[in-house]
């Protein structure tokens, strides 16, 4: 019998724990596509800004320097400062905190509840009864959403209620359920017809949990893939919204304003005060994109090799 005092002097000799083989395969995955490499950090650098960006800035986000205002960028002042004298070095890092807290609840909220939807939309679908009327009635709503421009149709919906955080948080994933509900139908309608599903049925599994337990979890690789271009879109229309005034209220560090407020000095010479606060918001979307794509094929059994 092996002394338990020597087992941790016998796993020092047996080397380094390997990564478990998931893990693994997703860094030789990652490897092979710099595009994902490039997304990835840039997603982390994001969510690090979120948590900690007001923290680390050089200057209050939401407070105005005496007698700095529209000050070229500098040593002091890396991205110089806008007309109210706010340094915009301390307000683009400040501002994911309120964008991605926008996007990631609202693509959340429309995740759960455009794959809810879309289980229901596609396994009833020409179904008799009950189920083909749901299934009917959720595909016309959707169809109705989407009849409308979207940005017109979030303004609307933002200008209805006032403009807020919890508004706009509202207005877009109310905006985005029909994008996860298609994604999910369509994936849907393919897993249902599988064998295992008539097995499930012939154990005894009443339709709802057939759905919902056999086939909803085949069926939400391709949700899971648009998650994150979908968190990108919510934050370019997080911009917009604020950019037309309907969004966050300022002078909430937001990048759709900071554009907004620093556009007019454009014209008179000052381009850093809406160029920083547009490259950071450009690059995020692309960020987001990236790790979209790169999810899109990882998951793809096909692809992933």
């Amino acid at each position: 019998m092996s002394d338990p005092a020597l087992s941790p002097t016998v796993a020092a000799l047996a080397g380094p724990r390997t990564p478990p083989r998931a893990l693994r395969a997703f860094i030789g995955f990652a490897r092979k596509r710099p595009s994902f490499l490039i997304g990835l950090a840039i997603v982390v650098i994001t969510l690090f800004l979120a948590v900690f960006g007001p923290v680390v800035a050089p200057y209050p986000p939401e407070r105005a320097l005496p007698g700095v205002g529209l000050r070229p960028p500098s040593i002091e002042h890396w991205m110089g400062t806008d007309a109210a004298g706010m340094d915009i070095f301390s307000r683009v890092i400040a501002a994911p905190r309120i964008d991605l807290t926008i996007a990631l609840a609202s693509s959340l909220i429309a995740f759960v509840l455009g794959v809810v939807l879309g289980v229901v939309s596609g396994f009833f679908a020409g179904a008799p009864g009950l189920g083909r009327f749901l299934s009917e009635g959720i595909m016309r709503s959707a169809d109705i959403l989407q009849a409308f421009p979207i940005f017109i149709f979030a303004l609307a919906l933002v200008g209805f209620r006032g403009p807020g955080v919890e508004n706009v948080i509202a207005a877009l994933a109310f905006l985005n359920i029909p994008y996860f509900l298609r994604v999910t139908r369509g994936s849907v309608l393919q897993v249902r017809e599988r064998p295992f599903v008539e097995a499930a049925r012939c154990a005894g599994n009443s339709e709802l949990r057939v759905a919902f337990v056999h086939v909803m979890p085949n069926a939400l690789t391709p949700a899971l893939a648009n998650i994150s271009p979908g968190i990108g879109f919510a934050i370019l229309l997080t911009a917009a919204l604020s950019f037309v005034g309907a969004g966050v209220p300022k002078p909430t560090p937001e990048w759709g304003s900071m554009i907004s407020i620093g556009a007019p000095n454009m014209m008179t010479g000052q381009w850093w005060t809406a160029f920083f606060p547009g490259v950071a918001l450009g690059i995020t979307v692309l960020g987001y994109a990236l790790v979209g794509d790169g999810l899109r094929d990882y998951l793809d059994p096909v692809k992933r090799s």
